[in-house]
């Protein structure tokens, strides 16, 4: 199909953020507006971050899908929640199921564990909704049934993860009919997907765990050289944790405790807590130097200590004590990078979005199939794509995240939320693999340190540093800062303008006099909205 237009961007664009009482901010305009709905519709922010989230798996689905996992923060009526809805592994996955090899595979049915997010959807809808489940559906099915011009970036994304998933059992048939990916503007339609949302809709997610969606994942798996089974999937419950959280600058950055990552933004900020940023200046290289430093610390005890909290030797309270922070900051030199190594504390693909409504009620939500579509492998006549969360297990003997039957492995998504006072201040998130944590440090730094508002907090140029030595930043970052990082040692790559390997944020931060202001990332197609 050829287009009328050329679907390049090639000059810089600037969004502005939404000052409003009832705000969605998250990277699909489509699936912003369907939360609006649900808002204009008498339901609160919890009603629409469900919504908005279901919509996602239609219009984004190069991001995320009915078979992933999902995390959220939930502000309501004076208290934080936090919820936890990441699958278990198969009964089956035992290491010896992985014998021969060095690392656990990348996709198809190997890194597939139980997905989550559909009983995360109706136990936060559950406590906290105010609308039928069944309703929130409504904008979703009618997207998967009517169809919707895919967007230029979602569009390259779709043709990027092509080439490695199009032999994993059942994508091909469901996301590349025409034998290829849609083209930008080309519309989109998918029948399946509407016919399985209708039907979690109206069985209240039990179809998928206990019901016939489930019979149709675990027949396909056992056809296709998959471990999961109805029994694995009838284990699953969504689970309501406690959040933890760390003080900088007199503001409280709260996160999912493990098995997720964040707890490595809180140690990261915990060590910047020493370091007068203030002084450095807000886009010194002095302040990212320090701030890749921390980040290269804590993950270095994140990859070492974290996994299902009920394996890990090594617990929260110890990686946050204020006195080991202090001693992983005094690691920190600023004439020259190093090399991090994990501490030894005592003992004792992704799609984010947020909502918040006029009553208070705050959503850092998050979901996703972990590696774009995730594991390729989509369940015939369902619309089901399956996650790959399973491969950030590990295979070292021994080791607190080592693959096992019914564990959780480590795992990288995570909203966040800031309160200040005991009272809420911004519910965001920066969606993005490791980018998640990174992200988190870097908007939490802006804000506290130096005061910029959600939408400059998000265009600011960022970092990313891997598990390897490349510390990779933004085409934005200003050259003299880059020499300068260079010249400490840093082995910085920089990215072409047009990366999509930065992240992607939404925030709303709640205004001293009542109402929020909404921001949507500038690097994605998302969107803030509100009334």
């Amino acid at each position: 199909m050829s287009s009328p237009f050329d679907w390049s961007f090639p000059y810089a664009s600037r969004k502005m953020p939404v000052l409003a009482a009832n705000a969605v901010a998250t990277s699909q305009p489509l699936a912003a507006q369907a939360g609006l709905r649900m808002l204009l519709a008498g339901g609160n922010a919890v009603d629409s971050a469900i919504a908005t989230a279901i919509a996602l798996t239609v219009v984004e689905p190069v991001m995320n899908g009915i078979g992933g996992d999902m995390f959220a923060l939930v502000w309501h009526e004076g208290r934080l929640h936090g919820l936890n809805s990441s699958g278990c592994s198969p009964a089956a996955w035992t290491p010896e199921y992985f014998a021969g090899r060095d690392a656990m595979p990348g996709t198809g049915w190997g890194t597939v564990t139980v997905p989550g997010q559909v009983a995360g959807w109706k136990a936060l809808s559950d406590r906290f909704g105010k609308l039928p489940f069944a309703t929130l559906f409504e904008p979703a099915i009618a997207y998967a049934e009517e169809g919707f011009p895919v967007s230029p970036t979602i569009a390259r994304q779709w043709a990027t993860q092509m080439p490695k998933l199009a032999n994993e059992p059942g994508f091909a048939e469901a996301f590349l009919p025409q034998g290829r990916a849609p083209q930008a503007g080309e519309w989109w339609r998918f029948p399946d997907q509407a016919r399985t949302l209708r039907e979690i809709a109206e069985s209240g997610g039990d179809s998928f765990y206990r019901g016939a969606l489930a019979a149709k994942i675990a027949d396909f798996a056992a056809r296709t050289g998959g471990a999961l089974t109805a029994a694995d999937l009838a284990e699953h419950r969504a689970d309501w944790v406690e959040p933890i959280s760390q003080s900088f600058r007199g503001y409280e950055l709260h996160e999912i405790p493990p098995s997720g990552q964040g707890i490595s933004a809180l140690m990261a900020l915990g060590m910047l807590d020493q370091f007068d940023l203030e002084s450095m200046g807000r886009d010194s290289a002095d302040y990212y130097h320090v701030s890749i430093e921390a980040m290269k610390l804590a993950f270095a005890d994140l990859h070492q200590h974290v996994a299902d909290p009920r394996h890990m030797r090594t617990d929260a309270r110890a990686l946050l004590d204020p006195a080991y922070l202090a001693d992983r900051a005094r690691l920190i030199s600023m004439d020259r990078a190093a090399v991090p190594v994990a501490g030894t504390p005592a003992t004792g693909g992704t799609v984010y979005l947020t909502a918040a409504d006029a009553s208070g009620t705050m959503v850092s939500f998050i979901q996703s199939n972990y590696h774009g579509f995730g594991s390729g492998v989509v369940v015939p006549g369902t619309g089901i794509s399956l996650h790959n969360r399973g491969l950030n297990f590990v295979l070292t003997p021994g080791h607190a995240n080592q693959v096992a039957p019914r564990k959780k492995p480590m795992h990288t998504i995570i909203p966040a939320f800031v309160t200040r006072g005991g009272e809420p201040v911004m519910s965001f998130g920066v969606m993005g693999g490791s980018m998640q944590a990174q992200g988190h440090l870097q908007m939490m730094t802006r804000l506290a340190a130096f005061g910029q508002n959600p939408q400059a907090m998000s265009d600011a140029p960022r970092f990313r540093v891997e598990k390897g030595p490349v510390v990779n930043v933004e085409a934005h970052l200003p050259a003299d800062v880059v020499q300068t990082l260079r010249q400490r040692g840093h082995n910085v790559a920089v990215a072409p303008a047009d990366s999509l390997e930065f992240g992607s944020a939404q925030l709303i931060c709640r205004l001293p006099q009542g109402g929020y202001v909404a921001a949507s990332d500038s690097r994605r197609d998302g969107q803030a909205v509100g009334f």
